[in-house]
């Protein structure tokens, strides 16, 4: 934050200010006390089982230049200390409050699959031509959200904000705080149905990123997706669509995949273009497109974004291809899972050839959040997987039987695991030098866990 008091956030979260001084200038936010950095207002917040409340004088000794609290009433101190009623509401609105303050367009990116991938490439594409801001890591909630604009830097000339969701009403409160101007939606699938019900209830929700949309706004949706299709023509702001389809705006034709990445030909309203993507998987083609979209509804050179595009290098635990000292290669997918994202991933392994005398086997845990339908997700994601005939398949959790089943029945060779212990050790003593493994599922089975095991594993 620039130019920021004490006494314009109190203003701004309708809060009371109960000691210090209310001109003291703060330069940012945190909710971390062991991130809290000078000059920053602390936000403590209340979880399952840690009250940050406990920290804060920690934090302002270590030189945080105020505090949120909703717990004192009465302080005596030299640091600013202000009284909300909830730190988080406090939070969102400190961060609407400064988005007012930042003069820059701001595009939200959601969707069940992809968003961190999309906001990769969007922001890649657009700094072909401009100074972008975009969201860090994974704050891209309802905490993380209004934290990523209060970090915003207000020399930028567009900012990039991937924007999740997990249960229902969570988007209208970040797209709220947010203010974009134009939304991409990646696609609409099953991640979080569990808490949401239905796809359509996923997309209703996820359409609310376009709220307070008028005729000076532009969304940016998948085309192939039915239920965004569905749309066009029947909303007051504009539609791009980008996808495989000829009444796609910006569309995919002649996509070539190998192991190195993708090629293909980007058909734009402006003409058409090759694109060359260093990131493996045809999903990420359309990634790519919805990047070109935003690139050229923000004036910058088609050309230029493709190139930059050209340069993008993936994320860490995305698809990542690593090659271990052992002569063993890993497509790291561990970051998260849903049947999208798996059926995506074996692609890129079918896309493989390994080197002579190797072998390809899939490490694949479950996939959470699913709901009751999970064992048919689980179940169709094994009949994907046999499709692509690898040597091995090692499944790990208490779903993954579903998995392990569909497999078996269509002829492959699996085994299933409770842990990841015991399927590291199986998977250590069954792989030999030129072997490409591909590893993936849910975040939380903690699949990095067994590729650091396969890491030190020394082969003969």
């Amino acid at each position: 934050m620039e130019n920021v008091r004490v006494k314009d956030i109190v203003a701004a979260v309708g809060g009371r200010l109960l000691c210090g001084d209310p001109e003291t200038l703060v330069m940012g936010a945190a909710i971390d006390s062991r991130a809290v950095k000078a000059g920053d207002i602390f936000v403590p917040i209340i979880g399952e089982r840690t009250d940050a409340h406990r920290f804060i004088k920690q934090v302002l000794e270590n030189g945080a230049a105020a505090t949120f609290t909703s717990e004192h009433d009465e302080v005596s101190d030299s640091h600013a200390w202000i009284r909300v009623d909830d730190t988080v509401k406090a939070l969102q609105q400190l961060g609407a409050w400064y988005r007012t303050k930042l003069d820059m367009p701001f595009i939200g990116i959601t969707g069940s699959v992809g968003k961190t991938t999309t906001r990769e490439m969007v922001a890649a594409a657009l700094s072909a031509g401009k100074r972008v801001y975009s969201t860090k890591g994974n704050s891209n909630g309802q905490i993380g959200l209004p934290l990523t604009l209060i970090g915003a830097d207000p020399s930028y000339d567009i900012g990039v904000l991937e924007m999740g969701m997990s249960m229902p009403g969570e988007m209208p409160v970040i797209a709220r705080i947010a203010g974009a101007s134009a939304a991409i939606i990646t696609m609409i699938g099953v991640s979080h149905i569990e808490n949401l019900g239905s796809r359509e209830n996923i997309c209703a929700e996820k359409l609310h990123i376009t709220d307070g949309f008028g005729e000076d706004n532009t969304a940016i949706f998948n085309g192939d997706e039915p239920m965004l299709e569905a749309l066009k023509g029947k909303t007051p702001y504009r539609i791009v669509y980008f996808g495989h389809g000829e009444e796609c705006d910006y569309r995919c034709e002649s996509v070539e995949s190998d192991a190195e990445g993708v090629s293909f030909v980007a058909a734009t309203p402006s003409g058409k273009l090759n694109v060359r993507l260093r990131v493996p998987g045809e999903h990420n083609v359309m990634n790519a497109l919805a990047a070109l979209a935003a690139a050229d509804l923000f004036g910058v050179s088609l050309e230029s974004a493709a190139e930059a595009l050209g340069s993008y290098q993936g994320m860490s635990r995305r698809l990542n291809i690593r090659k271990l000292d052992n002569g063993i290669t890993i497509i790291d997918d561990a970051y998260n899972a849903s049947p999208e994202s798996m059926k995506a991933a074996f692609g890129v392994l079918d896309s493989m050839k390994p080197a002579d005398g190797g072998r390809k086997a899939m490490v694949l845990a479950d996939m959470l959040e699913l709901g009751e339908d999970s064992p048919c997700f689980h179940t169709e994601t094994g009949e994907n997987a046999a499709k692509v005939h690898a040597d091995r398949y090692f499944l790990i959790g208490s779903l993954a039987e579903y998995m392990e089943k569909a497999i078996t029945q269509a002829g492959e060779s699996a085994e299933l695991f409770e842990g990841n212990k015991a399927a590291a050790k199986a998977i250590s003593r069954w792989m030999h030098p030129g072997d490409i493994i591909l590893v993936k599922g849910s975040n939380g089975m903690k699949l990095g866990e067994v590729i650091s095991f396969l890491e030190s594993t020394e082969l003969v």
